[in-house]
C-alpha cells in the first residue's frame, strides 16, 4: 500500500524527539590515555604530577644566583668560577637549588682558565621553567564532557594520568535497503546502483564519536526488513534505516518501525530531507533516512548526529572556520617569526572578543584552553588592543557564543563554576577585570580590591572607575588570604612582617592582581615597598602557581588563598579575610548566561562544593548589590 502523503513537520519538532533520550548514554569505560583521542570524558581530569616536576633550564647556558650577578656590566665584567658561582646546564636540566637563573651560553664568555665572564646581571628566574609552570598538581586539566584532542592527550599524560574514563562509543547500526543496490563496483549495471551511503554514514558516525555497525543491504521486502531492524535494535544503541522512508509502493521503513515500537514523526519541512522518520523501538532511537545522498547527509545531521552527541555526554565538535574578533589587549610580535597566539573567545553584546592566552612554547594548557588561534604575520609587530583580528576557530562558534566571558581575578571557584556553566576565563587580576569591563569586553569581572583608606572591599573601586554607570556587584565568597609556606614551616615564620625582615624569597602575583594590591598594602603598613622582597618582580598568574613556587623551593613564601595552600599541602598563616565578588553591568543582569551564573552560585550544590575546599565562607553568595 502506498503512503500517499508525508506531513511537513517543523524541523524544531526534532528537539522533542531528542528530549526522549536526554541523559541516556552508552555507558563508560576506562582507556589508556594514548588511546583516548576523539573520545569524550565522563569525568573531569586532574593533574597527578606537575609539569615540569622540577625547576628546569629553559636554555642552554650556565645556572647562577641572580643576586650574585647584580654587579655585572659592560664596563666591569663579572668573573664567575665553575662549581662555585655557576654550573653548566642544557635545556631541560635541573637547576640546582642554590641557583635561580640561567644565562644563555651565547651571553657567556668562557675564559681560557675555565672561568665564565658576563657583562649584564641575570634576572630572578630568568630562563628557568619553575616547577609546575605549565601544569600544577591538583589542577583541573580538562572538564567532563570534553572531546579529547591531540593536545589534550599530551596534557593529560603530562599531568601524570595514564588512563581516563570516557563515555563508550555508541554503536550505530546501518541498514541500507533497495533491490537495486549492490555493494561492489563490478556488479554495477543497468538497474543496479552502487550502494555508497553506508560508507557515508560510517564516516559521519566516526566523526561524531560513534561506532558504525553496517548490516547487509536488505531487499524491498517487509518481512526481511523487519527481521533486520529487530536484529539491529538488539545489538545497537541507535539504528539507521536508509531508504524506504518515502511514499513508494516498496517503502516499508515507516510500517516496520511502527510494528516494532512507535513512529514519533514522519516527514520534515526540510529540502532535502523531507522523508525522515523518527521512531522508537525497545527504548532506542530508530531513524529512517532518505536514500538520496544529500538528503541522507542533511537528515543525519539533523537527527543522528545530536543523538550520538547525547549518548557521548553532550560533547561538541571542532570547527575549522575563521571569525573576526576584537582583541582585548595588546599582542606584541618580534618581527622574526610567524606567531600563532592562542586565544579564548566570547560574545559580549554584539562583539566577539578574543583574549590572548599564555604564549610560552611549553604552555600546553594554553592549547587546551584555546577557542581559536590568532596568526601574526612574520613581518608584523603585532596588534593593539581593540584591533579587529581574524581567528581560526578550534571550537564551534555556536558553542563559543554561549560562553559567559569572565575576565579578572583568579580563584579555584571559577573552575568549579565552569563545570556547570559554559564560560571562558582569563586570569588578568582584579584591575585587569576592571579594564575589561570598562571596554565592554567581559560579562563578569571577578574582583577583590581593598581600599586602603577605608578597609572596604570592591565598592569604593567600582564607584571610582564607574562613577556615572549603573553597575552591580554579585556577592561571591569570603576567603582567607595569607602566607603560603613550605610544609612544616622550616624557617619558623610567624607573620608577614617576619618574612620581610628576613628578606626571604617571595613569589608575587601579576600587576593589577588583588593579591598583589594586598601585598603592597601590607608593605606600606610596614613603611616599605617591593624592594624589600626578593623576587618581587617575578610574576605568577594564579594562586596555585604561587603555591607551587613555594612547594618547589623556588620561593620561601608567597601570598595566596588557603584553598590553594591546602591543595598543595603547604603550611598557611592567615593574614587577611577578604571578599571575592563578581562585577557586572546592571543591563547584563538580564543576560541568560549571567542569570545562569547567579543561579548556580546561589545553589546548594555550589555551597556544598565550597565545603570541599578550606578557607571559604558563603553567607551572601549570589546576593546582588546595586552600585
Amino acid at each position: 500500500m502506498r503512503n500517499a502523503y508525508i506531513p511537513n513537520n517543523p524541523v524544531e519538532k526534532i528537539d522533542g524527539y531528542l528530549e526522549l533520550f536526554r541523559g541516556k548514554t552508552a555507558g563508560t569505560e576506562t582507556l589508556p590515555t594514548e588511546n583516548a583521542l576523539g573520545r569524550v570524558l565522563s569525568r573531569a581530569v586532574y593533574a597527578k604530577l606537575c609539569d615540569p616536576v622540577y625547576n628546569a633550564a629553559a636554555m642552554d647556558g650556565i645556572a647562577v644566583s641572580s643576586e650574585a650577578t647584580s654587579a655585572a656590566s659592560e664596563k666591569d665584567p663579572l668573573v664567575l668560577k665553575e662549581g662555585r658561582d655557576f654550573v653548566y646546564v642544557n635545556t631541560g636540566n635541573p637547576v640546582p637549588q642554590e641557583f635561580d637563573a640561567v644565562i644563555m651560553i651565547e651571553d657567556v664568555i668562557v675564559r681560557e682558565d675555565g672561568d665564565a665572564e658576563i657583562i649584564s646581571p641575570a634576572g630572578s628566574w630568568q630562563h628557568v621553567r619553575v616547577k609546575g609552570e605549565s601544569i600544577v598538581e591538583g589542577e583541573m586539566i580538562l572538564p567532563s564532557r570534553r572531546r579529547i584532542r591531540a593536545e589534550d592527550v599530551a596534557a593529560i599524560f603530562a599531568g601524570g594520568n595514564t588512563s581516563v574514563e570516557v563515555y563508550k562509543s555508541p554503536v550505530v547500526g546501518v541498514i541500507t535497503t533497495g533491490d537495486e543496490m549492490v555493494s561492489s563496483p563490478e556488479d554495477v549495471r543497468e538497474g543496479k546502483l552502487l550502494e555508497s551511503n553506508s560508507k557515508l554514514f560510517s564516516a559521519l558516525i566516526a566523526e561524531c564519536g560513534g561506532t558504525a555497525k553496517v548490516y547487509p543491504t536488505v531487499s524491498d521486502d517487509r518481512e526481511l526488513l523487519g527481521k533486520a531492524v529487530t536484529k539491529a535494535v538488539n545489538e545497537c544503541d541507535i539504528v539507521i534505516v536508509n531508504a524506504g522512508s518515502s511514499a513508494g509502493t516498496k517503502d516499508y521503513a515507516r510500517e516496520v518501525i511502527a510494528s516494532l515500537g512507535e513512529v514519533y514523526l514522519h516527514g520534515l519541512a526540510a529540502k532535502p530531507g523531507k522523508p525522515t522518520i523518527l521512531g522508537i523501538a525497545e527504548g532506542k532511537p530508530v531513524v529512517g533516512i532518505p536514500g538520496y545522498p544529500v538528503s541522507a547527509y542533511i537528515s543525519f545531521g539533523l537527527s543522528v548526529k545530536p543523538l550520538i552527541n547525547i549518548m557521548t555526554g553532550g560533547a561538541t565538535y571542532d570547527d575549522e572556520a575563521s571569525v573576526t574578533a576584537t582583541l582585548t589587549r595588546n599582542v606584541v610580535s618580534s618581527l622574526k617569526n610567524t606567531e600563532f597566539v592562542r586565544v579564548s573567545l566570547g560574545k559580549v553584546g554584539d562583539k566577539l572578543v578574543a583574549t590572548p592566552l599564555e604564549r610560552g612554547a611549553a604552555q600546553i594548557m594554553s592549547l587546551v584552553k584555546a577557542d581559536g588561534i590568532l596568526t601574526i604575520d612574520r613581518y608584523s609587530e603585532g596588534y593593539a588592543g581593540g584591533s579587529e583580528v581574524t581567528v581560526s576557530l578550534r571550537k564551534p562558534l555556536a558553542l563559543i557564543e554561549k560562553n559567559l566571558v569572565v575576565i579578572g581575578s583568579n580563584d579555584l571557584v571559577i573552575d568549579v563554576i565552569g563545570e556547570h556553566i559554559p564560560l571562558t576565563s582569563a586570569h588578568v587580576g582584579s584591575m585587569g577585570g576592571i579594564a575589561a569591563m570598562l571596554k565592554n569586553e567581559c560579562h563578569i569581572a571577578p574582583i577583590h580590591l581593598l581600599d586602603a583608606a577605608t578597609g572596604e572591599y570592591n565598592i569604593p573601586a567600582i564607584r571610582k572607575y564607574f562613577p556615572n554607570e549603573k553597575m552591580a556587584l554579585v556577592k561571591g565568597v569570603g576567603r582567607t588570604q595569607g602566607l603560603m609556606l613550605p610544609k612544616g614551616n622550616p624557617l619558623g615564620i610567624i607573620s608577614f612582617e617576619d618574612a620581610v625582615k628576613l628578606r626571604l624569597r617571595f613569589a608575587n602575583r601579576q600587576r593589577g592582581a588583588g593579591t598583589r594590591i594586598l601585598t603592597d598594602y601590607l608593605l606600606a603598613g610596614l613603611g616599605k615597598d617591593g624592594s624589600a622582597l626578593r623576587g618581587y618582580d617575578k610574576e605568577f598568574a594564579t594562586h596555585l602557581a604561587v603555591g607551587m613556587a613555594v612547594e618547589s623551593g623556588a620561593a620561601d613564601f608567597g601570598m595566596g588563598v588557603k584553598s590553594a595552600a591546602d591543595t598543595l599541602g603547604l603550611d598557611f598563616i592567615p593574614v587577611y579575610d577578604e571578599e571575592y565578588d563578581f562585577l557586572v553591568r546592571e543591563t547584563n543582569l538580564a543576560d541568560e548566561r549571567v542569570k545562569a551564573f547567579i543561579e548556580y552560585i546561589s545553589s546548594l550544590d555550589f555551597r556544598n562544593k565550597l565545603k570541599e575546599f578550606a578557607g571559604y565562607a558563603s553567607p551572601r553568595t549570589g546576593e546582588i548589590v546595586k552600585c
